[in-house]
Parts: structure tokens; sequence; C-alpha cells
């Protein structure tokens, strides 16, 4: 029984040690103690590291895209270059595209067959025969806006949306056109 009293008292003190003390600089030296700042710094510090990392991905994913724009309006402006009106007067009956003459629906289904995992619902692709001359005289003969010698343009556009929810919301418009003279 002696030793369970002797063991209560030394429980009690212990207890007592351990209260908050009532002399203000202990206050200030338990207050001025750094336990648990080495956590808080990390949560800060990755949480920040990974936000950069995050981002420099999504903006790598903008300028892909943007670099995605341009490589398509070259493309389709190709693709229509050399499918004039005396390139052999098919018209198209399929979703193969390589052997009629290009029409503005050709070109599109052209661009969208090759548009990379983004949506293509988001890809705007404008075709325009101008009927001029790469110096500015007309060129239509006969009213054929595609023939050779004309100049065909072909503007691509698509909506970029961002992932990330810390950047912005809006849609990046990416917009590229390119024009060059039909050969065929």
């Amino acid at each position: 029984m002696n030793l369970f009293k002797n063991s209560l008292i030394v429980a009690i003190r212990s207890l007592n040690e351990r209260r908050v003390p009532a002399h203000p600089q202990r206050w200030r030296r338990r207050i001025a103690e750094e336990s648990g700042s080495t956590l808080v710094e990390f949560v800060v510090t990755s949480s920040l590291l990974l936000m950069i990392i995050f981002g420099i991905l999504d903006g790598s994913r903008a300028l892909y895209f943007d670099h995605y724009v341009c490589y398509s309006a070259e493309e389709a402006v190709r693709y229509a270059m050399v499918r004039g009106s005396t390139w052999n007067n098919a018209t198209c009956t399929s979703t193969y595209t390589e052997s009629c003459t290009a029409t503005s629906a050709n070109v599109t289904r052209l661009i969208q067959a090759i548009t990379p995992m983004g949506s293509a619902s988001d890809l705007t692709v404008t075709t325009t025969w101008t009927g001029k001359t790469p110096s500015g005289g007309t060129c239509s003969a006969k009213g054929i806006n595609n023939s050779p010698g004309c100049v065909v343009q072909v503007q691509v556009s698509y909506s970029f949306n961002f992932v990330l929810p810390f950047l912005p919301k809006n849609t990046l418009p990416l917009t590229s056109t390119s024009s060059v003279a039909i050969t065929q």
C-alpha cells in the first residue's frame, strides 16, 4: 500500500510540473519554441514547388498546342495547294481525302484527323480561296477560285483550356493563318 501511495505522489508531482507556468516569461519561452516549424515549412515549400512544377507543365501544354495550330495551318494549306481545280476534279465520297479536289470540308476533316490529345470540338478550320494571285491580281478562271495561281488561305483556331485550378479559367485562343498559291 505504501508503494502505491508513493507512486501516486510521484504522478501528481509530475502533473504539477507540466502545468502551464504562471509566470509570463515562461509563457514566452514556450511560445518561442520551434517544435513543429520544420513540418510547416516543408508543407509550404513543397506545395509552392508543386504548383510551380505543374504550372510549367500546363504552360508547356499550351506551347505544344500553339505549335500544333501553326503546324496544322501549314499542313492544311499544303493539302489545298496541290489539290486545286485542275488536280483531278474528283469529289470525295469518303473520309479518306487523298484522292479528291480540296474543299473546305476536306481540309477540316484532314486537320481534325491529325488533332492530338485535345478535343476536335475546340478546333475551328476556315479555308478560303481568295480568287487573287499572290501579287493581288485576279486569277479566277471561269469563276473558279481554286485554279492554279490563285491563293488559298487556311486559318486554324483552337481554344486551349488550362487544367490546373490556380491558372486562369478563361480559354486561351490560339490562332494561325497560312496562305500559298495553288500549284495544281
